[in-house]
């Protein structure tokens, strides 16, 4: 029997710009799609065959209503969801320029303001598996108090606790000092921290990707997974160090793909008995990134974070 997963934070609309070098003040087509990290990490999770759980705040109009159908349709259970009638539904608006430049602005709603008391107290007690990968509940507001004390009590619980920092430069402008103190306490309470290159030479200030990995095992996380793109990634467990290759394939939208290699690593600790164990066997757990590498990769292949998902069957399909 497969463990329930919960992820918290975000769910909001990107509208991206179609119209290509004209930003966000001449472009005036925009495509709506579904957003928000753990949320596409849920939704990676589900398609894989495993029980996802979303818990966050979108407002109780058309947009929230488009989130909340997006995420039943995929198998998300969205129970956790609260549907907020005085806020509106967080957007962000993006535009991208040919070689990658864009534009960003975000409106900020619901989603900052998820409070503790808006959690099911019952069905907490129900996970031992928690995502925390929201790139926007620690900017600030109810949301981050909420998001820190859910992981205090996880870890107190021994619960799995999966930590992505999910670092946006357009987020966090002026602010790195901030994210950096606050990504450190959240390591700190990491059975599993997964993060890019450029993430973890933010984090802990070093070159070297060996240098920056021990330093987050320093800081009390205990596996440690960077993404490298078409290199692969890099696991360590603190004693051995390993990089897992990828497989060749013709990207598309690398939207979402370090999500989706989340969901699949969560798909498969939530079949283990005692998610905590697998830290202790790093055979296992390279085979696991292994698969969760062919994930992240498939999601490339496709437009869209969560149409770009795969199933079961595809991966299996691969070997």
């Amino acid at each position: 029997m497969s463990n329930r997963v919960l992820c918290l934070g975000e769910l909001l609309i990107d509208f991206i710009c179609s119209d290509v070098n004209q930003g966000l003040t001449k472009g005036t087509n925009f495509v709506k799609k579904a957003g928000g990290a753990p949320a596409n990490v849920t939704a990676a999770l589900t398609k894989l065959g495993g029980k996802a759980y979303f818990a966050g705040k979108v407002g109780n109009d058309n947009f929230g209503e488009f989130l909340k159908q997006t995420l039943d349709q995929v198998g998300v259970d969205t129970s956790m969801l609260v549907m907020d009638n005085n806020s509106n539904t967080t957007l962000a608006f993006v535009s991208l320029n040919e070689t990658g430049e864009r534009d960003f602005i975000f409106n900020r709603g619901a989603d900052e303001l998820f409070t503790w008391e808006d959690l099911d107290s019952e069905k907490m007690k129900t996970f031992n598996i928690i995502h925390f990968g929201s790139a926007t509940a620690l900017l600030g507001g109810p949301s981050k108090d909420t998001y820190l004390k859910v992981m205090n009590a996880a870890s107190e619980k021994q619960n799995f606790i999966s930590f992505d920092p999910n670092y946006r430069v357009d987020l966090w402008k002026n602010r790195l000092d901030e994210f950096i103190a606050v990504s450190k306490s959240c390591i700190k309470y990491a059975d599993f921290v997964k993060v890019s290159d450029e993430e973890l030479q933010i984090i802990t200030g070093k070159k070297i990707l060996e240098d920056g990995v021990k330093e987050f095992h320093r800081l009390g996380a205990k596996l440690v997974a960077v993404t490298l793109g078409k290199e692969g990634t890099l696991i360590s467990d603190g004693q051995n160090v390993s990089i897992i290759s990828s497989i060749k394939i013709k990207s598309i939208d690398s939207t979402g793909a370090g999500d989706a290699f989340v969901g699949a690593f969560l798909y498969k600790i939530s079949q283990e008995d005692n998610p905590k164990m697998l830290i202790n066997d790093f055979e296992k757990v390279k085979e696991i990134v292994s698969f969760s590498n062919k994930v992240g990769a498939m999601a490339c292949t496709k437009l869209g974070a969560i149409d770009s998902l795969p199933t079961l069957k595809e991966i299996e399909q691969l070997n």
